[in-house]
């Protein structure tokens, strides 16, 4: 059932008709948002929970202004696994914790300054490499999990690109959560599921939760990769406000808006969940519904918490093949890194400039490379490591790079 502008005017908006809009929206980021912990390796109830009380904290913060959903965010994909294999889920979630907190800081600098600080620090010719890295460093974990069945991975990835590219509406946008579900079914017919921890799940369960242990490594290997994801934030920040017809940057404020985004995801970090972000998808969702109600968004927000909750939910989601979730990442981690490509043109970057031609030369080969440094027991790598590297090249080499598109804000 998809509800749109007629049925959903304000004084159409009934009780009954939020909530069918809210869990709508819910499954518009569901499989996004059970996909990144099915991947690194989390209890997927968890993100649901996280995701949903992180929600109702950004609302809490930006005072229940901004039509939002935050889910699990793939920028974190590559660094959550390796960083789990270097410091442990515990260690790693330290350093997601300090994500937050870089959020919080950066919420601080951008009341203070505005955006031309950060702008300045990480322009396109840094973001943008940056993204692609994220992207390209997670082939292999696609191509090896495609490769358990390659029939299943086939067909879910078919389903992806086929929604993707021919569908409309709703389905448009959920092209994820299509691909589960048919990827499922096709798995099912095969033989492939066994159905046995759904059978031994209870009904009512707590999420398995996870309890951080402070690492300082994780710590620094994990800063560095917050702000790809910042600036995302304030891209999205400027979508959601052009489609409520709002100015969400300076009314609640972008320091208000980053600063729940951080809270959010240090809450998850604490509790042993994925990072946090602000979901494009249901962005989406509000543009084609003309749904712009805070409160749906909440009444989302809650219907995760109470699907986390839900033993069996949480079995089902882990019966789901590697073949499925292989295929999906195929199509899903070459976007990521096209977004990556995309910032660059957006910006109109000049590669004629030997400049431009070696920041991002030197920072894909160090993020896709796996360069590290190491310090006794100090270590900076990956991702990490070349946003570190971009950095420092563009603020060190001479001639100007240029912001984000859509990063600039109009100070008054």
């Amino acid at each position: 059932m998809i509800l749109t502008q007629e049925a959903t005017a304000p004084g159409f908006q009934s009780p009954t008709k939020r909530i069918i809009l809210g869990v709508q929206f819910l499954f518009v980021a569901f499989g996004a948002t059970v996909l990144v912990p099915l991947l690194v390796g989390i209890d997927p109830a968890v993100a649901l929970f996280t995701a949903g009380i992180g929600t109702l904290i950004f609302h809490l913060i930006t005072k229940g202004m901004v039509p939002v959903f935050l889910g699990s965010s793939f920028a974190f994909i590559a660094p959550i696994v390796a960083a789990t294999k270097l410091y442990g889920l515990p260690g790693t979630l330290s350093g997601l914790i300090a994500v937050g907190v870089v959020y919080g800081l950066v919420s601080g600098i951008i009341k203070v300054w505005g955006l031309r600080v950060i702008e300045k620090i990480f322009p396109s010719i840094v973001v943008g490499p940056v993204i692609m890295i994220i992207g390209l460093s997670l082939a292999p974990v696609a191509v090896n999990m495609a490769k358990t069945n390659w029939i299943i991975s086939s067909i879910a990835l078919l389903t992806a690109i086929l929604i993707v590219v021919y569908t409309k509406g709703m389905l448009k946008l959920i092209p994820i959560f299509s691909a589960i579900v048919v990827g499922y079914v096709v798995s099912v017919v095969l033989g492939q599921v066994d159905f046995t921890p759904i059978k031994e799940a209870a009904w009512f369960a707590l999420p398995e939760f996870v309890r951080p242990e402070l690492n300082w490594s994780a710590v620094l290997y994990m800063i560095p990769v917050a702000f790809a994801p910042i600036i995302e934030h304030v891209g999205d920040m400027y979508a959601i406000g052009g489609v409520a017809n709002k100015e969400f940057v300076k009314k609640p404020g972008l320091n208000r808006t980053l600063l729940g985004d951080g809270v959010a995801t240090a809450f998850a970090g604490f509790f042993g969940g994925p990072p946090n972000t602000t979901y494009s998808e249901v962005t989406g969702a509000i543009a084609l519904t003309k749904v712009v109600d805070p409160r749906v968004l909440r009444i989302a927000a809650v219907t995760a918490l109470v699907f986390s909750l839900i033993g069996k939910v949480s079995a089902f989601l882990k019966t789901i093949p590697q073949a499925v979730l292989g295929g999906i990442m195929l199509l899903l981690f070459g976007m990521i890194a096209g977004i990556g490509i995309k910032t660059l043109i957006d910006a109109k970057t000049d590669f004629t400039k030997t400049r431009n031609q070696v920041i991002v030369s030197v920072v894909l080969t160090v993020g896709i490379g796996g360069a590290q440094i190491s310090y006794g027991n100090f270590s900076l790598a990956g991702i990490g490591l070349a946003s570190v590297v971009g950095v420092v090249l563009n603020l060190i080499l001479p001639d100007k790079s240029k912001p984000i598109k859509g990063s600039e804000v109009v100070e008054e």
